[in-house]
């Protein structure tokens, strides 16, 4: 069967226009325009007009995206930040193909997820908002499914409940490897490890100098960001990634940190020293002009 042109599932690399309010008309065109969609042999469990549902919602409400509660999503959430954001009929005819073909190609990648992972979507449970939302439950699972870091070595094969273990989990090389496979619209420049943080010696200056030139994401010891005070631990590992939407100094000499995570943006007082302690990773991402591609 001839299936139709929305359900190809090798969509062309494009290049993502930052007016985002005309590619979510577009993308909305778009949705209306596939109106109605079979149940899919590859996702027995998704529900194709829940599914569909969540694709609008996504196309007008970027950041409401939601990994879930207790989850390993935190990565993959974190890169949805640019194709919600810069071109989400793009994301929307990706997903709609992954659907219809079990397998579709998202900028240099082509996404393949196995079959336990698409038994699963729509399957995932108390986790918040995530439990009505297996487009995204899809979109992390494949993702989870195709890349791999060293932390994965420790669960390579996924079984239920795995969103919360090792195998969701993503170290630092891994995340801004998913970003150049993904995103090749964007040149991708990362400082930082999972061990020994970057030495930045003022990072109000070093942030504000690379959120001008697009995207940022922070690699975090979340265990520090969340605590009622913000006091000086011991041991930190980094566990989390956001996307540093604003960093500004407040009246008291403290730093106000503006990020988007779980779903929504918040907003953090932070001393200088405290943010230097948090922070293990620091990702950019640029627009590429024209000579630099080919």
């Amino acid at each position: 069967m001839r299936l139709p042109l929305y359900a190809q599932s090798d969509l062309p690399v494009k290049n993502f226009s930052p007016v985002l309010a005309y590619s979510q008309d577009k993308a909305m065109r778009f949705l209306d325009s596939v109106q109605r969609l079979d149940s899919s042999v590859h996702w027995p469990h998704v529900d194709p007009v829940l599914f569909m549902e969540n694709l609008r919602f996504f196309a007008k409400s970027p950041l409401k995206f939601y990994e879930g509660k207790v989850t390993n999503f935190c990565a993959y959430m974190a890169l949805t930040y640019l194709p919600l954001n810069y071109d989400p009929e793009y994301f929307s005819r990706f997903m709609v193909s992954l659907f219809v073909n079990g397998q579709a190609t998202f900028g240099n990648v082509k996404l393949k997820p196995g079959k336990r992972v698409r038994n699963e979507a729509g399957l995932i449970k108390y986790k918040g908002a995530l439990d009505i939302s297996p487009a995204g439950q899809m979109w992390f699972l494949t993702l989870a499914d195709h890349f791999k870091g060293y932390l994965n070595i420790f669960n390579h094969r996924f079984d239920k409940g795995d969103e919360n273990t090792f195998w969701a989990s993503t170290n630092f090389a891994k995340f801004n490897r998913m970003l150049k496979k993904l995103f090749p619209q964007f040149e991708v420049h990362a400082r930082g490890a999972d061990i020994i943080k970057p030495s930045v010696n003022d990072w109000l200056v070093y942030l504000s100098k690379k959120m001008q030139e697009g995207p940022v994401f922070l690699y975090l010891n979340n265990r520090l960001l969340y605590k009622k005070t913000h006091v000086k631990a011991r041991f930190g590992v980094p566990t989390h990634y956001v996307v540093l939407l604003d960093i500004y100094k407040a009246d008291n000499g403290k730093i106000n940190i503006v990020y988007w995570d779980y779903g929504r943006k918040s907003l953090q007082q932070v001393t200088p020293e405290f943010l230097d302690e948090i922070i293990y990773g620091v990702t950019n991402c640029k627009l590429k002009t024209d000579k630099h591609e080919g």
